[in-house]
């Protein structure tokens, strides 16, 4: 029986959380030149969410550990963090080896059960955004290692699907986009139709939403939460960007269009809450997919990327307080983080809690 003939589906990102989960960034590939610039930001977003719910952090090794330790540590002394050992108690590593830092991809989808009280996981198969960056043999298995890990029920689809590139409301509808989940390096053997199909039913949802193409920049083909995110079951923020000679600007206006015209399961209109992009962040003449949509939900807070805009990161942060009335809105400086292509969601994925 698939997961929602058994009850199961994909809690909203707003939905309790027991933890966040981080595979540890090692890959110098991944940040050419520059890893050890986004250890400081990436220990903030850890020590943020661990003041207030647990931290699960993948490490190959007693080496790497010991090093992650370390980096937040130091972090958390020029952060003049009072409550270190509090915080440390909130994080545990877990000895899964990985390829690479990107959690959100690779890292579980965890489930809950609408009538049974049960926790399960979705080990979807992982092929490093059609096959861009192998190997990612470790990566692909990390899901059913965290399942052995916990002792919860692994269900393996067969099919190749990222958690970036899906967005739920937690009340039955999925957003994704054309451009990732119908592209040819990922599940070229299925149509539209099918893919719906695995989604329905591995995800537990009954309506499926879909916008066209996502950022320039974007090396995972147009993943949904560089664009366009649920902060609650009616309503959710797109990215807009104003600036007409701007390569995102028609992009971005085609699915703020699509957008409008969509209704959610129960027949309602979204509520459309328009976030700004950030001015280009460019890096060795490469523009980078730097957006604000790219925040983490947690228990608490929202943890969003700022790219050093004081304009538009001041704008976009107030935006989303405004849409976040219960939890704490945290700007962190994305920049050097971007230059991996992803952000705080793409390094991150959340554990539910059972209520």
């Amino acid at each position: 029986m698939t997961p929602k003939e058994l009850g199961f589906y994909f809690p909203a990102e707003f939905a309790p959380q027991r933890a966040l989960w981080l595979s540890w960034p090692h890959k110098e590939e991944s940040w050419p030149g520059k890893i050890e610039t986004i250890y400081n930001p990436y220990c903030e977003f850890i020590l943020q969410v661990a003041d207030h719910q647990k931290v699960c952090i993948n490490v190959a090794n007693e080496n790497m550990k010991t090093f992650a330790l370390q980096q937040i540590q130091s972090c958390a002394y020029a952060q003049k963090v009072n409550n270190l050992n509090e915080l440390l108690s909130q994080i545990t590593f877990y000895f899964h080896p990985t390829n690479d830092a990107w959690c959100r991809d690779h890292g579980p989808a965890f489930l809950l059960n609408h009538n049974s009280k049960e926790k399960a996981i979705v080990d979807w198969g992982y092929n490093a955004w059609g096959g861009k960056y192998p190997p990612f043999d470790l990566d692909d298995v990390i899901p059913t290692l965290i399942g052995k890990e916990l002792g919860l029920h692994v269900f393996h689809p067969g099919i190749v699907m990222e958690g970036g590139s899906v967005e739920f409301n937690g009340a039955g509808t999925l957003l994704t986009s054309k451009a990732c989940l119908l592209n040819e390096n990922r599940n070229p053997h299925l149509n539209q139709t099918q893919i719906e199909q695995y989604l329905t039913d591995y995800y537990g949802v009954d309506h499926i939403l879909w916008v066209n193409d996502g950022i320039i920049g974007d090396d995972t083909d147009g993943h949904i939460d560089d664009i366009t995110r649920f902060v609650n079951e009616d309503t959710v923020v797109t990215v807009i960007e104003e600036n007409k000679a701007d390569e995102n600007h028609a992009i971005l206006q085609e699915n703020l269009d699509l957008l409008k015209g969509m209704r959610l399961k129960n027949g309602k209109q979204l509520n459309i809450v328009e976030l700004p992009m950030p001015k280009p962040v460019i890096y060795e003449d490469q523009i980078l997919p730097a957006s604000y949509a790219n925040f983490y939900i947690s228990n608490q807070k929202v943890i969003v990327p700022t790219f050093r805009d004081d304009q538009n990161d001041v704008k976009a942060l107030d935006i989303l307080q405004d849409c976040f009335k219960t939890r704490k809105v945290i700007g962190i400086d994305s920049t050097d983080i971007i230059w991996g292509l992803g952000s705080f969601h793409c390094l991150s994925q959340q554990e539910p809690e059972i209520i």
